[in-house]
């Protein structure tokens, strides 16, 4: 009951600053650019910057051996995953235009907003270089495999359909820079004693510091923006809610039994980040996706709202089954 009361304790910690933001902009104390502004804020200052001081702290080079399995956990995860999907949406007769939303939503996570705050309020910063594993697995696949499923189920496009155009600057986003960045000054002692001298080590701190926060106030600004009287739960959005978490989860902690039947063992923080983040809410940019390519947009904003008020329940669950 320590580990869950724990668990339940880091949940209530978010949910707090999550009501900040919903509150906050029911009071219209923020315009509609301001959440636009602050999103940005976080992907391309705060997150790389957070990205790269965790980096220093806590990752050793003999760790790189170590992250690479958590790499094939994650592969083989979202791909089991997404196939098993594609079979359910089928079995089930979706009508095209959610079919492509489904299969994505319970596949790829949001392991920015919520991912990250969440990890670190659950295992400290210390397991933020094993989440970054997580989070460049989901990031690929996501603008690559992701996207073409959406867009393969574009309800305008006739049979012949048509060539997918994929964003490659999606890719390699600004907090993969932060990874990318560090792993010369891990290897090259040298750039770490020399240039990392305290002023710049103190203002990276204190702006990889503003991640958990403005993650969470965005969240509360995205919810309020959509209304928490809006959600609806048919049989897709149930499908898809309990694809994403409870299905993800599992087929990630079979994984990490089986791997670890064979050899390819991780310390009990890596796995645990790894399983976690398979249980997080879907992707914020899932509305995004589905205007781009005409599908249920009303749809993929009422998962990415359900899910991202759910997973309040999920975590702890979660956490009290991995004890």
């Amino acid at each position: 009951m320590t580990i869950f009361w724990t668990s339940i304790q880091s949940v209530l910690a978010i949910m707090f600053m999550i009501a900040i933001g919903y509150f906050a902009d029911q009071k219209n104390w923020f315009d509609q650019q301001f959440s636009k502004s602050l999103s940005k804020i976080i992907m391309q200052v705060a997150l790389p910057a957070s990205i790269f001081m965790s980096m220093m702290e806590h990752f050793k080079p003999n760790q790189l051996a170590n992250l690479s399995i958590g790499l094939i956990y994650s592969i083989l995860s979202i791909s089991i995953g997404l196939l098993l999907a594609s079979l359910i949406v089928s079995s089930l007769k979706v009508s095209k235009g959610r079919r492509g939303l489904m299969i994505t939503a319970m596949n790829f996570a949001n392991t920015v907003f919520i991912g990250m705050p969440l990890n670190e309020a659950l295992f400290g910063t210390i397991s933020i270089p094993y989440l970054l594993v997580y989070y460049i697995i989901n990031t690929i696949m996501l603008w690559t495999v992701g996207v073409w499923i959406i867009a393969a189920d574009d309800p305008t496009i006739n049979s012949k359909g048509q060539k997918v155009k994929f964003d490659w600057h999606h890719l390699i986003p600004a907090p993969i820079w932060g990874f990318i960045v560090a792993l010369p000054f891990i290897f090259i002692p040298w750039l770490k004693t020399h240039l990392l001298v305290s002023f710049v080590t103190t203002t990276l701190s204190k702006i990889g510091g503003l991640v958990t926060p403005l993650s969470l106030i965005y969240i509360g600004i995205m919810l309020s923006n959509f209304g928490l009287k809006n959600m609806k739960f048919d049989r897709s959005v149930i499908v898809t809610l309990f694809g994403r978490f409870v299905t993800a989860p599992v087929i990630m902690t079979i994984l990490i039994f089986i791997g670890a039947q064979v050899g390819l063992t991780v310390i009990p923080v890596f796995y645990k980040t790894l399983i976690i983040q398979a249980a997080t809410p879907t992707f914020a940019v899932l509305p995004v996706l589905a205007t781009t390519y005409h599908s249920d947009v009303q749809f993929a904003t009422n998962i990415v709202v359900t899910s991202s008020v759910l997973f309040i329940i999920v975590v702890p669950i979660v956490m009290l089954i991995m004890g």
